[in-house]
């Protein structure tokens, strides 16, 4: 069976399953932080910028010049050198620009990862549903445990100089469709033409009341404050253009399920922009203090649309709908 129809069978289950083993459950978000869990000490890492195409130990070299050459490669050998997360021990392997170097003071240990919730993969893509609580990239306070770290292990079990690329990203609470590169020739193009080759990017967003309108277009200028949390301005050009669109699907009174359609993809653009309106994504302790009935954020890329650079072909990704979402309404 194919890793394309074994995903597309098994990929509710292991949205559900797998990933708490690298991860709190999503559900449990809440009660975690009540318990104050032990945070990863990422203090004593060390990151470095990757600026210019080159191999790993030439970058290693360049960057520790004072180091002895065996010392330098002592990092390789212990596993202690990782790119945005992901560990990499093969000298010749290819860095690029922006990459980020990790190193670490103990030894990361590479994954076995056979059962992932892909959606479709080819020689230039991988597209998964990525679920509620997982991110996507690392961060200031999570290196490991994200979705590129687990696609990386991934590809390298097939071949150790394989790798991924950023091409979008999805909140950490946000479920559903999310695509990563498997060479920088289609990474590169990808974000290019972003913009104007993606044809629908769309989110189930429940929310809290009633709308005023069953379907609106918001637009602003998206910018961050002093607390790294966005919020808009009208005034144009004081921030990024933001523009989303959305329609009523269901309502009980209490809570609305809207599906959103965004012509930008700005960070928490979707949660600032309905938040603003006085109806914030149930879950959403980050712009609000909603209710959260279903244990997570009520957000979900369920379709990515776009024309694919090199084939002119339209490639149509979606993601089922997280059954916790029907539970608030009848007629699941």
């Amino acid at each position: 069976m194919s890793t394309f129809t074994l995903a597309l069978q098994l990929g509710a289950f292991f949205v559900t399953r797998i990933y708490n083993v690298d991860m709190k459950k999503p559900g449990n978000r809440n009660k975690a932080r009540e318990k104050a869990p032990v945070k990863k000490n990422y203090n004593n890492i060390k990151e470095y910028k990757v600026t210019k195409e080159c191999e790993l130990l030439e970058f290693l070299l360049e960057t520790f010049k004072n180091q002895s050459r065996n010392s330098v490669k002592s990092l390789l050998s212990s596993h202690r050198v990782s790119i945005d997360g992901a560990p990499v021990s093969q000298f010749n392997f290819k860095l690029y620009p922006e990459d980020t170097i990790i190193i670490s003071n103990s030894p990361i240990k590479k994954k076995t990862r056979s059962k992932l919730p892909i959606i479709y993969e080819d020689d230039d893509i991988i597209v998964i549903n990525k679920p509620s609580g997982l991110l996507s990239v690392a961060s200031d306070n999570e290196k490991s445990s994200t979705a590129y770290r687990m696609l990386s292990d991934y590809v390298q079990q097939k071949d150790k100089h394989n790798r991924v690329f950023v091409v979008h990203r999805l909140d950490e609470d946000t479920s559903g469709v999310f695509m990563i590169a498997k060479n920088v020739k289609i990474q590169q193009a990808l974000q290019e033409k972003w913009n104007d080759i993606v044809k629908k990017r769309g989110y189930y967003a429940i929310v809290e009341g009633v709308m005023e309108k069953n379907s609106d277009t918001i637009k602003s200028y998206l910018k961050k404050n002093s607390q790294n949390l966005m919020y808009s301005s009208k005034k144009p050009g004081d921030g990024q253009l933001a523009i989303t669109h959305y329609k009523v699907m269901k309502t009980n009174g209490t809570y609305s399920l809207l599906d959103v359609n965004i012509d930008t993809g700005r960070k928490n653009q979707i949660r600032v922009h309905l938040g603003e309106r006085g109806h914030h994504i149930i879950g959403d302790d980050k712009y609000g203090e909603p209710a959260n009935p279903i244990k997570r954020l009520g957000l979900h890329a369920y379709e990515l649309d776009f024309i694919h650079p090199f084939t002119g072909k339209l490639m149509k990704f979606t993601a089922p709908t997280p059954k916790e979402f029907g539970t608030l309404f009848e007629n699941k």
